[in-house]
């Protein structure tokens, strides 16, 4: 029987330092590049797990066993799948179409077979919560997740004998640089999101390019940011608006995650919170959404376009909302909601709601073709390096690195802490066009800087 390693996440970042670069193929379906590459996957990940697990074997993941409400089944088993199968090396094209057949599968089952029976301490907090209009249905982790596990080996079985046809959903290619760092804090709590194959997880085939991204920011522990980050993106492509009103189904996904995680944080007495920064590209759209002051920002033709406001309670609208709910806004080494939080508006957060919104903002940009690419950072970048001062950092970098983008969001990384960043740091550099086409942009500017 296989052994029990621990599974690497690969949408969200838990160590210290993580850097990922990713170009998938163009017009190509979930299997790219290559079908051989599908099958000598699928041989590899059977071979480890010739069958099915046995019930008391060990599953081939760990992580904490609590309880999920059903709203949190879909993102919870996403998660798990995506990170089994890319620590076993499978490309992400095939990891979220494998993934998407095994959740599909299981979602159309009957899971009240998993409920879980509530201990004697949980039936006053369960009726509390009925009373509250939320009535919360619990499920078994650990047995739904060993069911799951049999459906994705299914699914993998199927799919070794006869691969099938090559998927319709629309698939660009994107490029991006990642990296993130604890920096002097005592633990990290940033997360990040990339889905440049957002359509193959969830099954759009509709023609339209789809991809997701995203950065979190967790503050006074990190299950918020480790929330949203595999929750907020299912909320988006769940919404019934999604394909009509993307920015909209952005919205709603922020508000609908933070009502789960306040549940959740209910149940399991948790006080965490987390900023957040979303963009979802769509066709020749930019749809961003955000809560708090983590940040996206836009770069065409190697010019700063602000997209968004952050979420900071010196915000002349914020203190009147905080203000006009009963709060108050005060200055002890920068300005806080109440004498707390540095953020006016967040998922968690339990104690300081109403005070901070879990109300996203949204805007849209439509693009032209001419547009560099997007970078989304946390506080810990954009504290230290201003907007108008990225442009050139990246022009310069990738001038010295020949257009190459291994080291960008790095060496981004290091310039904030090189300025006295002490806080987590976490970039994400989304390319809208060929690097190589910025970086013939970038010469001529850099000799006549010179």
């Amino acid at each position: 029987m296989p052994g029990n390693p621990e599974s690497r996440l690969p949408l969200r970042s838990t160590s210290n330092a993580h850097m990922m670069t990713s170009a998938a193929p163009k017009e190509r379906g979930p299997l790219a590049p290559s079908t051989e590459a599908a099958q000598k996957f699928l041989d590899s990940f059977l071979r480890e797990f010739p069958e099915p697990l046995s019930p008391e074997a060990a599953l081939p993941w760990k992580v904490p066993g609590a309880p999920l409400s059903q709203d949190e089944v879909e993102g919870d088993l996403i998660e798990l799948a995506l990170g089994l199968l890319s620590s076993r090396n499978a490309l992400l094209p095939l990891a979220c179409s494998l993934t998407h057949e095994a959740v599909t599968q299981l979602m159309q089952a009957d899971l009240s077979a998993f409920r879980q029976l509530p201990k004697p301490e949980k039936v006053e907090q369960e009726e509390e919560e009925e009373e509250d209009g939320v009535g919360i249905s619990l499920l078994d982790a650990e047995s739904l997740r060993r069911c799951f596990f049999s459906k994705l080996w299914e699914v993998c079985s199927r799919w070794q004998k006869q691969m099938p046809a090559p998927s319709r959903c629309a698939s660009r290619s994107w490029l991006t640089s990642i990296h993130a760092i604890r920096n002097t804090r005592r633990k990290m709590e940033d997360r990040h999101v990339s889905l440049p194959t957002f359509n193959q997880l969830f099954g759009f085939c509709d023609q339209v390019d789809r991809a997701y991204f995203a950065v979190f920011d967790g503050h006074g522990g990190v299950d918020a940011a480790n929330y949203a980050a595999v929750h907020l993106h299912v909320n988006v492509a769940r919404h019934p608006e999604v394909t009509r009103d993307p920015a909209e189904a952005l919205r709603a996904g922020f508000k609908q995650t933070d009502e789960m995680f306040l549940r959740k944080a209910r149940r399991e007495k948790l006080h965490s919170g987390t900023t957040g920064v979303c963009a979802f590209l769509v066709g020749r759209t930019i749809h961003v959404a955000w809560l708090g002051d983590s940040q996206v920002m836009l770069v065409q033709q190697g010019q700063a376009l602000v997209l968004m406001e952050p979420h900071k309670p010196e915000r002349e609208d914020e203190k009147e909302r905080i203000e006009a709910l009963g709060g108050f806004v005060s200055y002890m080494d920068c300005w806080r909601v109440n004498g707390t939080l540095a953020v006016s508006r967040a998922i968690g957060d339990a104690f300081q709601k109403p005070y901070v919104s879990g109300e996203a903002d949204v805007a849209s940009h439509e693009l032209t073709g001419t547009e560099d690419y997007l970078l989304l950072a946390c506080d810990g970048f954009f504290d230290s390096v201003p907007h108008d001062e990225v442009a050139g950092l990246v022009r310069d970098l990738l001038v010295q690195s020949e257009g190459s983008v291994l080291r960008i969001a790095e060496e981004l990384v290091a310039a904030a802490r090189e300025r006295g960043s002490r806080d987590n740091i976490t970039v994400l550099v989304v390319f809208l066009r060929d690097p190589q086409e910025l970086l013939n942009d970038c010469i001529p500017e850099a000799a006549h800087a010179q």
